[in-house]
């Protein structure tokens, strides 16, 4: 059954890293320190953006991350310290609709 949820509303965290060392790193502190239910490492993206005046084309990772509204800010801030970019991105977008258990496992999950 797929309800309408009032509170807590999760996030999906939207992040990029350029390799599957930094990825998986940032997964295990997120999720071992319970600032995270799951990341999930989505495999290569072509990346268009501009950095300092330069046209960039880059081969990325995307990083999921499932969390709740009380761990963002503890969250962004750790993500910040492990992230290796200069300015990571970092994207939080509410979950309208999630199934029931899968929301209450997150909430069983996030610190």
């Amino acid at each position: 059954m797929v309800i309408p949820l009032k509170h807590p509303q999760p996030l999906f965290v939207l992040s990029s890293v350029a390799s599957k060392a930094d990825a998986q790193k940032i997964a295990k502190a997120l999720v071992g320190e319970r600032l995270a239910a799951c990341v999930t490492i989505l495999p290569e993206a072509e990346s268009h953006y501009v950095w300092k005046e330069k046209v960039c084309v880059e081969k990325e990772l995307i990083l999921l991350i499932k969390t709740l509204p009380r761990a963002y800010s503890r969250l962004e801030a750790r993500l910040k310290e492990l992230h290796p970019y200069e300015c990571p991105e970092i994207v939080a977008l509410p979950c309208e609709k999630a199934f029931d258990p899968y929301r209450r496992w997150m909430e069983s999950q996030v610190g």
